[in-house]
Parts: structure tokens; sequence; C-alpha cells
């Protein structure tokens, strides 16, 4: 395919999500007179009647959008079952109980089953903790029915309904304004955009290309921070842009990186079986003339190559990282995803809430030249604090910023003489105040430009001066710079009247000969912590990038402020003309993506993919689902929208970036406690079974009795038990850490053979010294003894890329557990089990041999590792 053809059909795939998520019908009815719009909708301001709304529910269903279904916990249950790992493992444990071997049954089930349990057991009870955090904002909306208001459940709304909003409510369906006063609406978790939205029953102009920015539409997911309105119900439940986004959480989920490395690990395995078993069932049949003895012996080999403990150590390492986050504030939905974490080379994040506070401040007081002015911060409080019509999100954080009701009005005492409200024509509105002398003072505040057109006068450094051009030109410009720099600004204006009557009445002439005095600022401010975060993110080698439907004036700041580095941005229109290869180029070298629709940040994610990368994504919107969806480990906080919990794997309790670095380390930790058995398990066996194959070819009898093969590598693996206290080195914790199945495989096919070479010796040994040619039992037990020396040693080796027991030491119980495994195996060459085992006592001088072995195995190992590290990397 052409790359034409290629942009050409990513441009499609764009208009189709506009499509679904926007209807045709929904953009009409903003080009809509409200006679119109309630003709189309066959309903009138009086509302619906209770008989024509039953059979609209009937119709259009009821006001319910598609959501993840929660699993009961017998399908907890399954989706365990199911993991591959557990299916092989299933399989040698029904051929094992097939061939009679019980005891070979028995371990597996027993490791099946435990690494099953614990699993189940931690999912469930992060399952729980998040269906606890989800509540939905409201539960009813107000509505016009047979001419009267009443109060119904939301999933009881129906196109045509025609409902009241006022400030604290959240938009119950897509719904057209009809009416509105003051009314401005939070459409942060469908934008990314912190500041509120002005919306009123305006005709909507042709300029206007994006639905969300459209004045008389409201859609499912905003709600209202001021003022007050009247709607009409265009689209309910899976119609509503809402609820297109919400279809996308049901789908299913993508592989992510633990599942393909866990299938990886599973096939490697199978190979390796597919290899030594039959090999081992010929070459014994042949030279031993038995073959049902040959055949159990090739069972118990494959039980043998195998790391059955992998699923309970997988899980125990899961579970201990999943209980660390938790004391942390951190529910884990998906236990996989810790090591997910870990894996994160790229973390893809929305810019609200997560670099910022998420809330509005008042941050500059300005005059006209854009020095602070304390005047202007004086009288803009006195202006949100003395009137009473709804205070917006702006009126809010001026009175928040500081102790400014003792420290402004301390010297000087102001009570309210009048106000002329905010309406969306003169977008201002004014208070008289009078102070202790009878003065009265008319302060206005609004748009700048509605401002600054009725101002004829500007205050500069304490003097009142006309309002010349450059003095224009000067505040103009002050005002373009805050914009560039993504503040909101309002303009602030005065005037003293001194010859007041006793009692006055203010109109909105009044507002004439206006003294500009300057500037407010708003922002939503950078998290103190952000700048911390991303230094230790970067620290870890972690890339973030900001994906945001903000504009880029904002987020470029936002970037700034907490040390983000710019490396370059792309905005979602650019997107939208690019091929699926172009946007794979561009990801890797931008670090500031803005102006994106939902199923831009989803391309982002899947392009990041396509180039190896391991991502993840944190948000808390409508607009992040399908990102969250996608991305290989999906954060969200508990104050997030039901439809981005439902998205994520993991929940912050506490919004904070400096969790999820510390969770980056947990999963690393995890990650590589998994890398070290599979390591350790998967090399020593393939060395056993290389050793049992050449034995095989020479010896008049078996190397080792099945029973002997299922002994060791089950006293080995309980020696692993403990691998989850250990610690990870520092310097492994630097970098993200991936599956590498080619490297685990050459590391096995490498360091494996070197206890061969240890076995072939101490085949020499008992052959020709103790002369075991004709005593298989102190043969099987030699050789049974020297294995389990040599594999519980070398877990100290594989564990550490540094030099064993001098540059980093297990932990303690690691320590311990290899102690007393070791102990074990030589007690049961003495104990009341040893005629059951096929064991015998050993030479005294067999045991001054084996110290010599097992000094020259662990320098011989440790060189060939050093040299693997170097030459392949860890």
């Amino acid at each position: 395919m052409s790359k034409k053809s290629t942009g050409s059909s990513h441009s499609n795939n764009q208009s189709s999500e506009s499509a679904r998520t926007f209807s045709a019908e929904l953009l009409e009815m903003a080009n809509l007179e409200t006679e119109s719009v309630l003709g189309h909708l066959e309903t009138r301001l009086a509302g619906l009647s209770t008989s024509d709304a039953d059979l609209r529910l009937k119709r259009y269903g009821v006001n319910e959008f598609a959501k993840e279904k929660r699993l009961s916990v017998l399908m907890h249950l399954v989706n365990n079952l199911k993991n591959p790992l557990v299916i092989l493992l299933a399989a040698l444990a029904l051929l094992s109980y097939l061939t009679g071997d019980l005891r070979a049954t028995l371990v597996i089930s027993v490791m099946i089953v435990l690494g099953i349990i614990l699993r189940f057991f931690q999912e469930l009870r992060a399952d729980n903790a998040a269906a606890a955090l989800k509540a939905m904002v409201s539960n009813k909306a107000t509505v016009v029915r047979d001419g009267k208001e009443e109060e119904i459940p939301l999933k009881l709304l129906v196109p045509g309904d025609i409902i009241s909003i006022a400030a604290g409510d959240m938009i119950p369906a897509d719904v057209r304004i009809l009416s509105a006063k003051d009314l401005f609406l939070n459409q942060s978790a469908l934008t990314g955009e912190a500041m509120p939205v002005e919306k009123s029953s305006d005709i909507a102009g042709d300029e206007l290309d994006n639905p969300l920015e459209i004045p008389n539409l409201c859609f499912l997911g905003s709600n209202v921070v001021s003022g007050t309105g009247i709607a009409a119900v265009i689209h309910t439940g899976g119609k509503t842009y809402f609820g297109a986004l919400s279809a996308s959480i049901v789908e299913k989920r993508e592989l992510t990186s633990f599942d393909k490395g866990i299938n990886g690990i599973t096939w490697m395995m199978i190979r390796f079986i597919a290899v030594m078993v039959p090999i081992v069932f010929l070459v014994n049949g042949f030279s031993k003339h038995n073959w049902m003895e040959a055949f159990l012996f090739a069972m118990a080999v494959a039980v043998g190559l195998t790391p059955e403990m992998l699923p309970m150590i997988v899980s125990v390492n899961l579970s201990k990282g999943a209980m660390m986050m938790s004391r942390k504030k951190v529910i884990v939905k998906r236990l996989n995803s810790i090591q997910n974490l870990g894996a994160m080379d790229v973390l893809c994040t929305d810019k609200t809430g997560t670099l910022t506070e998420g809330e509005i401040v008042l941050e500059k007081h300005l005059d006209v030249h854009g020095e602070t002015s304390a005047k202007v911060l004086h009288y803009g409080y006195l202006n949100s604090y003395h009137h009473t019509g709804l205070r917006n999100i702006t009126d809010e954080a001026i009175l928040k910023h500081g102790d400014l009701e003792e420290t402004l009005q301390a010297n000087v005492k102001y009570h309210k003489i009048d106000e002329i409200p905010f309406d969306f024509t003169r977008k201002r509105m004014s208070v008289i105040v009078e102070d202790e002398t009878g003065m009265n003072t008319l302060i206005c505040k609004g748009a700048v430009e509605q401002i600054m057109s009725c101002c004829s006068r500007v205050e500069i450094d304490g003097n009142i001066l006309p309002m010349l051009p450059e003095y224009k030109d000067s505040a103009t410009e002050t005002v373009s710079g805050l914009n560039a720099q993504g503040f909101r600004a309002i303009a602030l204006s005065y005037k003293e009247m001194p010859g007041a009557p006793d009692e006055p009445v203010y109109e909105i002439g009044d507002e004439s000969e206006l003294i500009l005095l300057g500037f407010l600022t708003f922002f939503d401010p950078p998290k103190k912590s952000a700048p911390e975060a991303l230094k230790q993110l970067e620290t870890l080698s972690v890339d973030v990038k900001i994906l945001t439907g903000d504009n880029e004036v904002v987020s470029t700041y936002i970037c700034k402020e907490v040390g983000l580095s710019s490396g370059g941005i792309l905005l979602g229109p650019q997107i939208e003309a690019m091929s699926e290869d172009e946007l794979a180029k561009a990801v890797n070298n931008t670090s500031i993506f803005a102006r994106l629709s939902p199923n831009q940040k989803e391309l982002i994610i899947h392009a990041l993919q396509k180039n190896g990368h391991v991502v993840g994504f944190m948000g808390d919107g409508i607009n992040d689902a399908p990102a969250l969806k996608a991305s290989d480990v999906s954060v969200s906080v508990d104050s997030a929208v039901d439809i981005a919990k439902e998205s994520s794997d993991i929940i912050l309790l506490d919004n904070n970036l400096l969790v999820l670095a510390q969770g980056v380390m947990e999963g690393r930790r995890v990650f590589g406690n998994i890398i070290k058995y599979i390591k350790m398990a998967a090399s020593s066996n393939f060395g056993n079974m290389f050793s049992v194959v050449g034995a095989s070819a020479f010896l008049p009898f078996l190397p080792m009795l099945p029973i002997q093969v299922l002994t060791n590598n089950l006293l080995y693996d309980f020696s692993q038990t403990t691998i989850p206290s250990d610690e990870v080195d520092s310097d492994w914790l630097k970098k993200p850490r991936q599956w590498k199945i080619r490297g685990i495989e050459k590391f096995i096919l490498i360091i494996g053979p070197i206890s061969s070479i240890f076995d072939y010796l101490t085949f020499f040994i008992m052959l020709n010294i103790f002369n075991c040619w004709n005593n298989p039992a102190l043969f099987h037990t030699g050789w049974f003894v020297e294995s389990i020396f040599t594999q519980t040693m070398i877990i100290h080796v594989i564990r550490t890329n540094k030099i064993p027991f001098i540059q980093s030491r297990a932990s303690w119980p690691l320590i311990i557990s290899s102690v007393a495994i070791v102990s074990a195996a030589v007690f049961l060459t003495i104990s009341p089990l040893a005629k059951t085992l096929g064991f015998v006592p050993l030479p005294s001088f067999y045991w001054f041999l084996l110290a010599v072995m097992m000094v020259c195995y662990v320098v011989l190992t440790q060189l060939v590792k050093t040299w693997f590290i170097r030459k392949f990397g860890d």
C-alpha cells in the first residue's frame, strides 16, 4: 500500500470515529433555532407526557452505557486456569498420573494450586477494592414531565426530555441548550481543559469544527460549575459521546508485555521438552531395551525440565509487590500490571490533574504594564466577595487566595451598595461598595475586550491618565503575553463616585468612563511534586510524554514549569493527516501531543508499541478510556470517572507521580526476582537433563531413578521459594526490563552445560574412584547429592550480576533455605527414607572431592556469567 493510500485510510478511520461519537443529528441541532429543535425532537418546553416518555424508553432503551462487566468469582478462577504455563504443567501432571507416577502428580498439582490460589485471592481483593471506589457524580436528573419539574433516575431519561441544570449538576445526556444564565461547565473529563467553558443557547457558527467547543451543546460526563440552564435531551445511553467511548472498554484487551513474556517462556519450555525428551526416550530404549522403563524415565525428565514452581514464584512476587504498593495507597487491579509497570520505558500522561493540581487558582494580579499590583488584588477580592450571583470558578479562586478577608479589609471597612449582574452579552459584572468616608466605588471585572471598551482612563503607578493609544497597546501586549503562557486573564476596572445619592440605584449605563486598573490571571498550577517525580522517572530511564486535549500553549508552558524537556509538539489535526508509518516515526521524537481526540491518544499508544516500547498511560477522564485500554499498563486515580477506573490496571488513591515512580521500582524488583527463578531453574534443569542424555548412552543402568529425579527437582524448587524475599541489585533497577526470550535461551544453553561438566566429573569419580559400575545405588546417591549442591549454589551466582557473597549477598531467608535444602539432601542419604528412595551412605573421601568441585564450579560459572553479560547484556 502506498503512503498516500495509507494516509487516506488513517483519515477515514478518524472520520468514522468522529461520525460515531458526534452524530450528524447532534451537529444539526446546534444550528437550529429553539422552536426547530423542539419540533425535530417532537417535544415542547412543558416536557414530554409520562406516556410518551414510557414509549420512548422502550424505543431507545435506558440511559446507560457499556461498562466492563465485573468478573464473577468463578471467572476470576477460570482466567487464572487459562495461564499457558498452568496448562503445560497440568498436562504433565495428567501424564504422570496416567503412567502411575503419583509422586510427580502430587508435586506438580501442589505447585499449580498454590500459584493459582495466591493470584486468585490477590486479584479478587483488588477487584473488590476498585469496585468500592466507583460512584457516579449524580444518579438523578431534574426533568420536566407533564409541565412539572421532577427528579428521575438518570437511566430513565429519554431523547426529547426537557431538563433543568444548575451548579453542581452532572450533565445526564448529550443535550442542546435552550436557555442559559451564567452557565459555565467543567469539561476536563472530556477534553483535559481545566478551565470552565461558557455555554449559551446561541446558534453555533460554521467556523467551529470541534463539537466540544460548540457553545449550545453539552455532553454527558461534564458538570455545571455555575449558572443555570434549560436543555433538550438529544442522545442517551450508547449513542452519547460518553457511551461511544465506553464501548471501547468492553472489547477484548490485547496481550500486554507480561502476557507475551509468559507465553514466550512456556513455548521455550515446550521446545526444550520436545527436543530432549524424545532423545532421552530413544537413547534409553535402544541401550537398555526396556521401553516402558525408558518411557517412565523420559516422563520424569519432562517434569525435571519444567520449572513447575514458576506459577507460584510469579504469583508470590506479584502479590508481594501488590502488598508493598497498597501501603503507598495504590490498588493493583491486575497483578500482571506490576511487571508491566517495571518494564515500562514510555509513560504517556494527561496533563490536567497529573502534572497539574486540577484546580484553578489566582496566579497573578498585575497592572497594565504587567507588574504585580496589590490594588488589583484588593479590588478583585471586593468584587468577588460582595456579589450575590452564582459565583464561578474564578471567584472561588480569588476568595481562596491567601487570607484576603483579614489582610485587605483590616484598615478600611466596605459595605455593599448595589451590583450589576453578569450577562453573556456584556460579559462583565460590577459591584458598588461604600467605604467609611461615604465614597461609592464601582468595581467591574470581566472579559478583557468588553472591559477595555468601557474604559476612558487608565491607572499607572497610582496616577489616573487618559487612555492613550500607547497605554492601550501596552495593556493588549500584557494580555497577549499572559495568554501565550497559558494564563486566562480577566480585566479589572473601577470608578469612584463621591456624589452618590443616599439610596443609589445603579444600572448598566453606569459602567462607562471607567479606569482600567489591571488584570487577574488564573491557572491550573503544576503539582509541587511533579518536577521531582519527573526527575526520578528520568533516572529510571522512563520517557514521559504528555497527551492532552488541551491547547499547545498551556501544555508547553506547564511542561516548561515542571522541567519536562520539549522534544517537539504534535497536534491532533497534524496526526489526522499522517499515515501509520509517519506517526510511528514522529512519536519517538515528540514530547507534547496537544488538541487530541480520544482516538488519537489510542493511535499514539499503538505507534509507540509498534516501535517496541512498553507503554504506560495515566489518565482520569472519559477521553482517556481508549488509551488506557490500549496501553501495556494503565493508571488512574480514585477521583477519576468510572470509565477511566474500569479501564485501568492500577488505581492511585493519591494522585502523585512520585508514587508512580516508586511503583516502577517495585515492578522492576518483582520482575528481577521472576527472571532470577527462570534463569536458575531452567538452566539448572537443562544442565541436569543434558547430563542425563550423555549418561544414558554409556551407563548399564539409569543415571538416576525417576523418583530421585523428582525428589531432586522438588528440593531444588523449595530452595527457591524464598526468592521473592531477595533484594535486586540497584544497578539492575536503573533501566526498564522486558522479556528477552532469546536472551534467556542463550543463557540456558551456555550456563546450563557448565553443571554438566561437573556432572560428568562426578560420573568419572563414582565409576572409577568408587567403582560404581556394579553399584548403581551408590552412583545414584553420589550424583543426587552433587546435583543438589551445585544447583543450590548456582542460585547465589545467578541471582546477581556482581561477584556473589562479596559484592552482593542474598537475603537471609534465601541463605537459610539454601542451607536447609542441602542439609536435607545429605540427611536423605542416611535417613529412614534412604532405602525407599534408593540411596546409600557415601564414602568420606567423596565429601572432600565434592568440596573441591563446588569451589571450581562457582568460579567457572562466575567467569562465564561475566563473559555472557559483557557479550549479550543482562
